[in-house]
């Protein structure tokens, strides 16, 4: 995963500006209304990743919620902008991470890159709305999620818009549409009646990516079907931030509304995303997760709001 952490900023640092525009409200259409109760979070089948405190499997209680049927596209984050001027983190620090494969050789070669993941380059002038760079748009990717937006960035959004992000077991407990202990939003196996369900990488990662999926790179947010639900895209296509701290040590109780650590280094992020491969990310998992900076930003993280049921009544 890319972080701004360690990272040379080629224009400084800076803060991204407060929102001063905020609903009085939230607007919940377009969002799916979850009754909460008790699931069981974690990995059930043992091909995560230790490390990353997938497990154990545990009980836990959460609170009726909304949440967004689709993540955060483009046109909706252009409708913040206008309204508020916000300018993201990408865009006040002048850089952002976009794959290799996407960016011309001039842009590849002038470009820093992290050593473990050197796919992955740091391009001046790539933010939300030229997420290949300045000489990039967005064209018909209007329904595409907003990509190059970091923590900050996506409860910016959701400050504006009378909502917050989704907590890390809120996230689980939807992106698993009712199923208990699967692997996948829609089951076990990664196709359903030989049908593709989630857009990631098919081919050899990270040299050739066939996109037999129908997608490359970031595909519109109802591109396949939704879970049980109702909600389209909980794996693959992008990462998408919560709003706890990453943390990896969980008990075997039940726990009720749990909210991560008070604090921390990395916020959540949760679903996996088109350049997730089984040879080296196989996050797109309802129970895989990873975690980043409050500041990082990628062509692959976006983010989806959640909204407490007592805020709508």
């Amino acid at each position: 995963m890319p972080s701004r952490a360690g990272a040379d900023t080629p224009r400084g640092s800076a803060l991204a500006p407060m929102v001063t525009a905020i609903a009085d409200h939230a607007d919940t259409s377009g969002m799916v209304a979850l009754s909460g109760g008790e699931f069981l979070m974690g990995n059930a089948h043992g091909d995560g990743y230790r490390s990353d405190g997938e497990g154990p499997v545990r009980p836990v209680r959460i609170d009726p919620f909304h949440l967004d049927a689709k993540a955060v596209d483009n046109d909706r984050f252009a409708a913040f902008v206008a309204a508020t001027g916000y300018r993201t983190e990408a865009e006040l620090l002048g850089w952002s991470y976009v794959f290799a494969g996407f960016v011309p050789a001039t842009v590849r070669r002038r470009s820093q890159r992290p050593e473990r993941t050197p796919w992955w380059c740091a391009v001046e002038g790539a933010v939300w709305d030229h997420p290949e760079g300045p000489d990039s748009d967005l064209g018909d990717r209007g329904n595409h999620p907003v990509v190059h937006v970091s923590w900050n960035d996506a409860s910016a959004y959701c400050e504006w818009a009378g909502k917050r992000l989704p907590t890390e077991a809120e996230w689980e407990y939807a992106a698993r549409g009712g199923l208990v202990g699967a692997r996948y939003p829609w089951g076990d196996e990664l196709e359903l009646d030989g049908e593709y369900r989630c857009n990631i990488w098919r081919g050899n990662f990270p040299a050739k990516n066939t996109a037999a999926d129908g997608y490359r790179g970031t595909a519109p947010v109802d591109a396949f079907a939704p879970n049980g639900f109702g909600l389209y895209n909980m794996t693959g296509n992008v990462w998408e931030w919560c709003a706890d701290w990453w943390a990896t040590g969980h008990g075997a109780d039940l726990v009720v509304n749990p909210t991560g650590p008070p604090a921390g280094d990395a916020k959540l992020i949760r679903g996996g995303s088109h350049m997730c491969h089984d040879s080296y990310c196989f996050r797109y998992r309802v129970s895989a997760r990873s975690a980043n900076t409050p500041d990082s930003s990628s062509a692959h993280t976006g983010f989806r709001c959640a909204v407490s049921t007592s805020v709508t009544s």
